[in-house]
């Protein structure tokens, strides 16, 4: 069994009675660092990202999953991660994002919608000026993107 498949598996039984926190990546590094990201529908706390370290890393140090010394983190996705599942794309649902598509175009508007075949996004759109259109307004408009057109969804973060 793969390092990255077993820790998965520890951290879905200590997370087993908690149904608001769920698994967002496990990566084994080569440098010997075992990087586990964590969230919550509400967010994760400390205290959750320490008991799933302990958690882990007593039962990888029993069962000498690990044969090279590494190092153990546990934390929350950072603001500048990548969203990655279904449920990440919900909890930031009226968020501002950024899609950057398999194509390599961008677009950016409100997430409104997400479930598991793509996501909603409320973009303004500007009329063309070629359409004659060049004293109208933006409008917004719904377009639904299929995730497999998705190559990478960032929250944007707004100082306003």
């Amino acid at each position: 069994m793969n390092i990255e498949n077993r820790v998965i598996q520890l951290i879905e039984e200590k997370i087993a009675d908690r149904p608001d926190l769920f698994i967002v990546d496990v990566k084994m590094h080569s440098s010997g660092l075992l990087t586990i990201l964590m969230d919550g529908d509400q967010g994760i706390g400390i205290k959750d990202c320490a008991d799933i370290s302990r958690h882990v890393g007593f039962h990888l140090e029993e069962e000498n999953v690990i044969e090279q010394a590494y190092n153990l983190e546990v934390s929350s996705p950072g603001i500048d991660t990548p969203l990655k599942s279904v449920r990440q794309y919900s909890k930031n649902i009226n968020r501002s994002v950024s899609v950057k598509l398999a194509d390599g175009t961008v677009r950016e508007g409100k997430l409104i919608a997400a479930d598991e075949a793509g996501i909603t996004l409320a973009e303004n759109v500007k009329p063309s000026r070629l359409a004659g259109e060049k004293n109208k307004k933006a409008q917004l408009v719904e377009n639904f993107i299929e995730f497999d057109q998705i190559a990478e969804t960032k929250v944007l973060i707004s100082f306003k």
